[in-house]
């Protein structure tokens, strides 16, 4: 398989640049700028990106590179700051831009050489996203430049006889017009790519990859019914069948139906089920709580206790598996390569859940791509692109204390409103919907008779990465029937408001 390689140098937008090589049908991982020259010639990529960074290529505590690795003959892609290193390295100068003209920020009108390979097939201008406050003065001896804006000459630049390419901008967020297909065009024309990445392929190889790993032993997997851990436990079924235990607690804080669906999904595999009803536990442990960091506590505690339980029941196991993905391990740092947050899937399970080693199938792919992974394994499409749903459930969506009866009644308002969104074609245009039952009570009339029950919020959202959203503008006759169904079907609400509030300043769930 044919591999290109990332070098992190601390850009926000590094898993972008590895997901837009994906899309390209090209493989890659994300490693660290410290990466040695013996790891990157064990690796073999057919080509090497630099991505962004904070830093400033001339100051001495600055991320480098090692030059050996301009002499490896291997295609090189410099971006914003990857690029000024490769000037910086290859004999061009880079100094602080002296006065603000010098400086981009945000969306600029840009003109490219369209003879350079880089380019080949684009408009001769159109947009890109500048991020930079250094200048590269001067070019290296042997580049060309290859692009411009009204205020910057060099915006990128090329070595064609070295398969060298830097620009300024930024190709893989979707502010840049034709980005995507700067990369391709990278990957395609410079580094010869065939494009032999695909999920069909990934299946088969990943499946293989655990029967060899497991051998005969015996695989525990806690199943939260979300995408990730469903799809860990598809693949792991496919690979060793009966050696595979999942444990599923239902911890009657899930959507409407969604337990039934989980354990449907799984009986064409001869893997062990193990459905564990904890509902009347969890309700009891979270009577009266109303602030939603303890009540993700009580469920994260209560969840380890009562899968140490289970595992117990089974016994000694040769292998602990677990839904990471490949943003998780990103984001969780490497090297020097900053922590954007920890992920640990089954963090604070006791040392005496017995077993030898932490087995994680998914750990190289995106979400898109795990989604990708379940259709090729069979797993239905409602779970395969389920909406995405907090670990604690509807706890963190009912606002205030917790009681079955307000679990009951916010089940079937969301579920509601997610029957009529799908009846009116508007999921494939929202990135996650849902919705919170408030803790505001209000005056109502329904029939002849007062009312004083709760008020419902519908929220939903667009976006690319969650690290921003939108508010969706949902039509207003969708919302109408909506706001007609639930209060004709669902008793306890008399009143449903909208949340038009994007992030930030707020955030996507409530609470």
């Amino acid at each position: 398989m044919e591999k290109a390689l990332i070098l992190d140098f601390g850009g926000q937008y590094n898993q972008l640049i590895a997901r837009r090589v994906r899309e390209c049908n090209v493989y890659c991982e994300v490693h660290p700028y410290t990466m040695s020259m013996d790891a990157v010639r064990e690796y073999a990529p057919i080509g090497i990106i630099f991505t962004g960074g904070p830093g400033s290529v001339y100051l001495e505590d600055s991320p480098q590179v090692d030059p050996e690795i301009f002499r490896l003959g291997i295609p090189v892609l410099g971006i914003c700051y990857g690029c000024q290193l490769m000037a910086h390295h290859l004999g061009g100068q880079v100094t602080a831009a002296q006065d603000d003209s010098a400086r981009e920020y945000g969306k600029t009108e840009t003109h490219y050489d369209i003879s350079f390979p880089i380019f080949k097939g684009l408009s001769e201008s159109g947009i890109s996203w500048m991020s930079h406050g250094d200048y590269m003065a001067k070019i290296p001896a042997g580049f060309a430049l290859a692009a411009h804006s009204d205020a910057c000459p060099n915006v990128a630049i090329a070595d064609v006889s070295r398969g060298f390419y830097g620009v300024q901008f930024h190709p893989e967020v979707n502010h840049t017009e034709n980005g995507t297909q700067m990369i391709h065009n990278f990957l395609y024309e410079v580094c010869k790519a065939s494009g032999d990445w695909t999920m069909a392929d990934y299946k088969e190889t990943a499946v293989r990859q655990v029967r060899e790993k497991v051998g005969d032993g015996k695989v525990l997997l806690a199943l939260s019914g979300g995408v990730d851990s469903s799809v860990c436990a598809a693949l792991l079924a496919e690979a060793i069948g009966s050696q595979l235990t999942c444990v599923f607690v239902d911890h009657g804080l899930m959507r409407l139906n969604e337990g039934d669906e989980v354990e449907q999904a799984f009986g064409k595999w001869a893997m062990n089920f193990v459905r564990v009803d904890a509902e009347t536990r969890f309700l009891l442990k979270l009577a009266g709580e109303s602030d939603p960091e303890r009540k993700r506590k009580i469920i994260g505690e209560e969840f380890i206790r009562v899968f140490e339980e289970e595992a117990k029941k089974i016994g000694a196991v040769d292998f602990l598996a677990q839904g990471t993905i490949y943003p998780d391990v990103i984001e969780s740092g490497a090297g020097t390569a900053a922590v954007i947050k920890s992920h640990h899937n089954v963090g604070g399970l006791p040392d005496y859940v017995d077993f030898k080693e932490i087995i994680e199938p998914l750990k190289l792919l995106f979400k898109d791509e795990v989604r990708q992974l379940g259709r090729e394994l069979g797993l239905p499409e409602y779970l395969v692109s389920r909406q995405p749903f907090p670990g604690p459930g509807l706890a963190i969506r009912i606002i205030g204390d917790i009681t079955k009866e307000k679990a009951d009644t916010l089940r079937l308002a969301d579920y509601i409103f997610r029957d009529e969104i799908a009846k009116a074609g508007q999921d494939k245009c929202l990135d996650q919907y849902f919705a919170v039952l408030t803790n505001t009570r209000s005056v109502g009339v329904m029939g002849d008779g007062r009312t004083y029950d709760y008020t419902l919020a519908l929220r939903a959202v667009t976006t690319d990465d969650f690290m921003t959203a939108d508010w969706a503008r949902i039509p207003y006759d969708v919302l109408e029937r909506i706001s007609i169904r639930v209060i004709n079907e669902v008793k306890g609400i008399n009143r449903i408001v909208y949340d038009i509030t994007s992030k930030p300043p707020a955030t996507v769930e409530w609470e």
